[in-house]
């Protein structure tokens, strides 16, 4: 793709959004507290309102790579994908009510003080390298991303893309606190939605809306009704369904970036209502997201731009589509571009800042004793470190196929297996250090090889048309899934399920078979403390604590009587 369309209007819109973004860090940076402490700028004072924490929980995981890839998705895969959207209605009461409850009653700067608490040092510290090990790979995609856009748009080169967005993501992550990013989140969010919208009511003006399903209907893209239970099929209603509960739950209820969000707000009932109003703002960019998609295929049914060569990757196809139609419409480029620039631009600080804190709270406050003056200045040096980190990752995100398939596979090789230790943690109490670190380690190890090992299959595209196109084109060759190793062909939607139950199965038979003395024993109490535990499993302990203490008091009455 070579051709430029950006215009004055797209770069008026383009510098807008810049400068409103580094406008909000700045002001939040210069007002309240200034930054001055930690609690402050890494939780916002716990103070902020419901809308802008909702509206940024949706924001942090789904930004351009939501934008590229989901719409890539229904274009050449079908509408399968949407079903995903009722595994996240499954799994927001779950993260809500028995997740949630604990780390806010905890109030903990890192997450993973929790493991340190219910278990012991050592798996604390391994959760916490995991945690910064999928945070900094997925970064790196959500970096790339809008290079992609970038480079399509405005024709600059993606070496330079990259570096445009990186230095600038870099710059707002150690300028603004969470107060900043919250309200960034609110304005890119605006702005996604913007960009999406754009393109399904452009493509309706120019097909019609009815026809856009139409002509999906008559490519085979509304497929829904895929039940198969063989776990090759790349996505079918169990897979999306179950693996998209097990990666939603992985993000929403014990990853640290969201987490650090849920505590902005000053009562659990607030979080929790966080929590449930992001859903819906979720599944409506999801939604519209495929329906673009759609409204792409429409467009290109009998001359697909991929197979044609026009463009050279599955996600160019929206940018590709913004440059070949919607530019006679002057600020439309400049909104999308800023849209997913944006977008970008609020999800890697939000990760500079989560990662910041994990790194003072976890790593340095651990082996070093550090002046209180000092601690906020370290904060920001390690979000800005952060941001380097993340400039380097994205030269290599492009060798990771599809940036949707990629980001995915990451948080289900990673986020299944955390998600199965806080799960031991939170619903059980025979769980200890030795059985979640045995069954953390091999979980990833299993994950990490069913993700990245090959060679493996490329997935298989629903049938493309190459009819219309002005020039010759033949369709590729495709090689047969079956010539390649079983554990390779095994969807990316299983894969966190299956880090999940791995951790759950081996953490439990470890501990049971490798007795350990737990947390509350070496401190000398009888008892667990229930706040370490789900609210069910925490209803029980209390009545069972309690129940000796009642009848001592039944026995002082006595001997008195």
């Amino acid at each position: 793709m070579d051709q430029t369309i950006f215009q004055v209007w797209d770069y008026v819109i383009m510098t807008a959004t810049m400068i409103a973004s580094v406008a909000i860090g700045l002001y939040f940076r210069f007002s309240g507290g200034k930054q001055k402490t930690n609690d402050e700028y890494l939780l916002a004072d716990r103070n902020m309102s419901i809308f802008p924490v909702a509206v940024s929980l949706m924001a942090s995981f789904m930004s351009a790579i939501t934008l590229l890839g989901v719409s890539a998705e229904n274009y050449y895969y079908g509408m399968q994908f949407a079903v995903i959207n009722i595994s996240y209605g499954i799994a927001t009461p779950i993260a809500a009510n028995l997740y949630l409850p604990v780390f806010f009653g905890l109030q903990k700067t890192s997450t993973y003080e929790y493991l340190e608490l219910r278990f012991g040092p050592q798996i604390r510290m391994l959760a916490s390298l995991t945690y910064t090990l999928q945070m900094v790979l997925y970064n790196g995609i959500v970096l790339y991303a809008p290079a992609i856009v970038l480079e399509s748009v405005t024709g600059l080169d993606r070496l330079v893309s990259i570096l445009v967005v990186g230095l600038a993501c870099t710059f707002y992550s150690t300028l603004g606190g969470m107060k900043a990013v919250l309200f960034t989140d609110l304005l890119q969010s605006f702005l996604m939605f913007g960009a999406v919208f754009s393109i399904v009511i452009f493509a309706t003006v120019q097909l019609g809306f009815e026809q856009i399903f139409i002509k999906a209907q008559e490519g085979g893209r509304l497929n829904f009704s895929n039940f198969s239970l063989d776990p090759t099929e790349r996505h079918t209603w169990f897979s999306l369904v179950i693996g998209g509960c097990i990666t939603y739950l992985s993000l929403y209820a014990v990853n640290h970036t969201q987490v650090q969000r849920l505590l902005t707000v000053s009562t659990l009932g607030r979080s929790q209502q966080c929590l449930w109003w992001s859903w819906p703002v979720l599944s409506v960019l999801s939604l519209m997201t495929c329906i673009s998609g759609l409204s792409i295929y429409a467009v290109y049914k009998d001359c697909d731009p991929l197979t044609s060569k026009t463009i050279s990757a599955t996600d160019q196809l929206m940018p590709y589509y913004v440059v070949d139609v919607m530019k006679v419409v002057p600020g439309l480029a400049g909104l999308f571009v800023a849209g997913i620039f944006s977008a970008s631009l609020s999800t890697i600080s939000a990760a500079c800042n989560a990662l910041a804190a994990v790194t003072l709270t976890d790593y340095v406050s651990r082996w070093f004793t550090v002046k209180s003056s000092y601690i906020p200045w370290l904060t920001k040096l390690a979000a800005c470190a952060y941001g380097f980190v993340f400039l380097a990752l994205a030269f290599v995100a492009e060798h990771l196929g599809g940036v949707l398939q990629a980001a995915l596979t990451i948080f289900g090789a990673v986020g299944g297996p955390l998600l199965g230790i806080f799960t031991l943690g939170m619903f059980t109490t025979y769980a200890n250090e030795r059985g979640v670190s045995v069954a953390l380690v091999s979980g990833m190890a299993m994950t990490l090889w069913i993700s990245f090992g090959g060679p493996r299959p490329a997935p298989v595209k629903l049938p493309l048309s190459v009819e219309a196109c002005p020039f010759n084109v033949t369709l590729p060759s495709t090689s047969q899934p079956s010539d390649y190793f079983y554990l390779y062909r095994i969807s990316y939607m299983w894969t966190s399920p299956i880090g999940f139950v791995w951790v759950l199965v081996v953490g439990s038979l470890v501990s049971l078979a490798w007795r350990q003395q737990q947390p509350w024993q070496a401190a000398g109490r009888e008892h667990p403390d229930p706040a370490l535990f789900t609210p069910p499993l925490a209803r029980r302990l209390r009545a069972r604590s309690e129940k000796p203490d009642v009848q001592c008091e039944l026995l002082k009455r006595d001997l008195q009587e």
